[in-house]
């Protein structure tokens, strides 16, 4: 029989790339290595150094500050360089801070204080590898397979959703804390050596070329260069300012971000001390918001131009924030509680992923392409940036009041969210897409 014609209309298969496969593997691993010491870390902090709910927000402050500090500049700094290089860097160094923990705990030092430095290096340069993931993609493949790529590389982050806590749970349960942090270490380096086989390097930005006189090279590097950061940084704060949605997108994420810091460090108090809660279970639990976002990914594909963008946004941060109200009720450690705390892990997963999905398809139509990562850095500078505070919040909470009051009071934060985006212009949003030429 003779064989069928390829469809010309469709693109190659990235699988058949290797440099893409070397991505994809490296960002994978990377995945797993970061939602393993979501777990890791804190349990750490709390069994092995008997961390007190200060210190507990503290760390994770730690972990988040980066975003604040470095966010809006790595976003500038990934175009000037070879996004492979700066990838292989942050793994390379996410590995040696991690093995560092344990080290350090057979020696007898570690402490709450080398703990947080290490937590920061570790969040500084992962906003390093998550900023150049994804612009390594788009300087990897064609235009006409972003979406082959974008939904690989999605597929991962689901996948280290679910069995990220989870292997650090039940690694903290089965080994002892520290122990259970070499599993990061171990992650980061597979994806350091992974994405150290992409052959292909894109080329330097025109910005960071070496100057080739003697005198461009005494006023370049000093003058043109931070005043061109400073202007480019600016433009893309001036223009979320500017646009009523993209500010609502940015202030409403900030409300939710800083609540949701906040409840997640009493959360994580809350499950081992007062639920008593093993880490193995503590990691089944949060894992249940894995397979919630995979449902969250599918349902985002029909439902806002079915029912409106703005209506599945406002009525799905409702559910999502909402149902966290009713984790202070829960108490023992019964099955029939685990099975609770994952049902309420699993709505919020699939509601807050449809959240996520369908304000980037809004900021990815308002943006015009020259623009967009200024956009995403900025958004993510605004929502991102009040995490360690929030962070500091829940710890503090914990220490003036009791878990569940603390718990309460960050869920009904959280809540403040979707009230804001129905008071918003986002509320105001039909079943197409806004465009940047909208006088909104």
């Amino acid at each position: 029989m003779p064989s069928v014609p390829s469809d010309p209309s469709r693109p190659p298969s990235l699988w058949r790339d290797r440099d893409f496969r070397s991505l994809w593997a490296g960002q994978t691993a990377s995945q797993f290595g970061a939602q393993a010491g979501q777990v890791t870390l804190p349990l750490l902090a709390v069994v092995a150094l008997n961390a007190d709910a200060t210190q507990l927000g503290a760390l994770r402050a730690a972990q988040q500050v980066p975003i604040l500090l470095f966010s809006i500049f790595v976003g500038v700094w990934v175009d000037r360089w070879r996004s492979r290089d700066v990838m292989v860097r942050a793994d390379f160094g996410r590995a040696v801070a991690l093995a560092a923990i344990p080290v350090a705990f057979l020696l007898g030092v570690l402490g709450m204080p080398l703990l947080l430095v290490l937590a920061f290096l570790v969040g500084v340069l992962t906003v390093f590898f998550d900023v150049a993931y994804q612009a390594a993609l788009v300087r990897l493949v064609k235009r006409d397979q972003l979406a082959q790529g974008n939904s690989a590389l999605e597929g991962s982050r689901s996948a280290a959703q679910i069995g990220g806590p989870a292997l650090g749970g039940a690694l903290v349960s089965l080994l002892s804390a520290p122990i259970a942090v070499v599993a990061g270490a171990f992650f980061f380096t597979v994806s350091f050596l992974s994405i150290r086989r992409i052959r292909h390097r894109e080329p330097l930005s025109p910005d960071i070329a070496r100057p080739t006189t003697t005198e461009s090279a005494k006023v370049q590097p000093a003058k043109v260069r931070p005043a061109r950061m400073r202007r480019q940084i600016l433009e893309g704060l001036r223009f979320v300012a500017g646009d009523p949605s993209l500010r609502a997108v940015g202030l409403a994420s900030a409300i939710f971000q800083f609540s949701f810091a906040a409840l997640m460090t009493v959360y994580l108090l809350f499950l081992p001390r007062t639920l008593h809660l093993s880490g193995a279970e503590v990691g089944l639990v949060l894992a249940a918001m894995g397979p919630g976002a995979l449902v969250g990914s599918v349902l985002s594909a029909g439902m806002p131009k079915r029912f409106g963008y703005g209506v599945v946004l406002v009525f799905s941060a409702a559910l999502a924030d909402g149902v966290m109200l009713l984790v202070p009720a829960l108490h023992g450690s019964t099955a029939r509680t685990i099975a609770c705390l994952m049902a309420v892990n699993f709505v919020f997963g699939v509601f807050s992923q449809l959240v996520d999905v369908t304000v980037m398809a809004v900021r990815q139509s308002i943006t015009p392409p020259a623009i967009q990562g200024r956009t995403v850095a900025t958004i993510n500078f605004v929502g991102m940036g009040l995490t360690p505070l929030g962070s500091l919040l829940g710890g503090f909470l914990t220490a003036t009041w009791d878990p569940r009051t603390s718990l309460l009071v960050a869920a009904i934060g959280l809540v403040l969210s979707p009230v804001f985006m129905a008071l918003s212009p986002l509320a105001r949003l039909g079943k197409e897409l806004p465009t940047p030429n909208d006088p909104r």
